[in-house]
């Protein structure tokens, strides 16, 4: 059985992405992949120049993971209560999975990695542009009362961004799903009695 190249680049991305999350970025070294895959490290030079070559494709993978696992629980949903719900909970949840790509977002470690900066950003754009086409969607349905659905989105995002750490990278937290619930109970019915 002959496998081409793509192929074997994605092996050594999936070979990769549980080194990383084992080790992380700054301690994961080419041997450990290559070795991960029985492979020599030459052979994984053959494929990518650096080790920050390759973490670029890690994040890349988990990223576009993220996205369609996204949109596909948004196109689940029949409204666009239910499609801000799906968004929430699912962005929510597989960040938890994605942990490159969260390591990427969050940390300041691969800020020198100009690759990583731009998967970033835009990330950032295409989620704020998705929430804010749900938003426009409720708003022209009479579901959400919004006076700007970009600035919005931006504050749901930023929300959600600071709240990830607390309701899902800590050990403190008993029930990171009900309390996610009660964060879409705030988002949708405000504080106000």
């Amino acid at each position: 059985m002959s496998f081409d190249k793509t192929d074997i680049r994605e092996q050594i991305v999936v070979a990769a992405s549980n080194i990383f999350n084992k080790f992380g970025f700054r301690k994961a070294t080419m041997d450990e992949i290559a070795q991960s895959m029985g492979k020599g490290k030459s052979s994984i030079y053959y494929y990518f120049a650096s080790k920050e070559e390759i973490y670029e494709a890690v994040v890349e993978r988990e990223a576009e993971q993220l996205r369609r696992e996204v949109v596909r629980s948004i196109s689940q949903a029949v409204d666009a209560k239910d499609k801000l719900r799906n968004y929430v909970l699912t962005r929510m949840k597989t960040f938890r999975r994605v942990s490159n790509f969260y390591f990427a977002v969050r940390t300041e470690v691969v800020s020198h990695l100009d690759s990583i900066d731009r998967i970033r950003k835009k990330y950032d754009i295409e989620e704020i542009q998705l929430l804010q086409k749900i938003l426009e969607e409720g708003v022209n349905k009479k579901i959400f009362r919004v006076e700007d659905a970009e600035l919005t989105a931006i504050a749901i995002v930023t929300a959600l961004k600071g709240l990830e750490i607390p309701l899902f990278w800590t050990k403190k937290r008993k029930n990171p799903e009900g309390q996610m619930e009660e964060l879409l109970n705030v988002l949708f019915y405000g504080i106000m009695r």
